[in-house]
């Protein structure tokens, strides 16, 4: 067995203007977080850093969204600096994994467009998985969920605080540490009878068992 770097970035916008001229990608990164999984699928390790955008900048939406403000990356390393340090902390025999590939993709379209080159990189990224997709395997769908509904379809008590990339890292090592131990995930009753009623022609909606509900009571571990 092999360990496991669960990864989450947040991102800003970048303007259009400078988009066409310096920097062809919609966003960049203002933070990476992640959290070691070892070989008994136990966290034993996070890594956090906020990165400094050379071309985006925090509008009020990302600021609400993440909590990340300007002055939090002001004197935060560049995306080289930053990557650099995430490779040394990775431990040998590691495989990246992340919500969907949107993580992996904006390190490659960054490093790419910045020009940075970073020993090992190429290989964690060409062996990167994706655990949103093999959610939707387990779960026999070809729905793209939300990292917060598969949390509580999977029955995990996760942290609070969406879209902080160490929180975000944290609660998908979560996930991905029940899937790789349940071959038949185990769900939530709830979101299990809501599923069985959904396709059963009813009219019952998944929706309409959240309706109005905290998602965090129907969690029972």
């Amino acid at each position: 067995m092999c360990q496991y770097a669960v990864v989450d970035l947040e991102m800003c916008k970048v303007p259009c203007g400078t988009k066409k001229d310096k920097y062809p990608w919609r966003h960049e990164t203002i933070q990476i977080g992640a959290v070691l999984l070892n070989e008994a699928l136990e966290i034993v390790d996070e890594f956090s850093t906020y990165v400094f955008p050379q071309f985006g900048f925090i509008d009020t939406f990302i600021n609400d969204l993440t909590g990340i403000s300007e002055e939090d990356v002001q004197n935060a390393p560049s995306m080289e600096e930053a990557l650099r340090r995430f490779v040394n902390w990775l431990p040998d025999d590691v495989k990246a994994v992340s919500w969907s590939r949107s993580d992996e993709q904006q390190i490659r379209h960054e490093t790419e467009a910045k020009g940075i080159h970073i020993e090992n990189l190429d290989a964690i990224l060409d062996n990167w998985i994706d655990c949103q997709e093999t959610f939707g395997e387990k779960m026999n769908s070809s729905k793209r969920y939300k990292l917060s509904e598969a949390l509580v379809a999977a029955d995990i008590m996760y942290k609070d605080g969406a879209h902080d990339g160490l929180v975000d890292a944290y609660n998908t090592a979560l996930l991905f540490a029940k899937m790789e131990r349940e071959p038949q995930l185990v769900l939530n009753p709830y979101y299990e009878n809501a599923i069985s009623d959904e396709s059963s022609d009813s009219g019952f909606t998944i929706g309409n068992l959240f309706a109005g509900v905290d998602l965090r009571s129907l969690l029972t571990a």
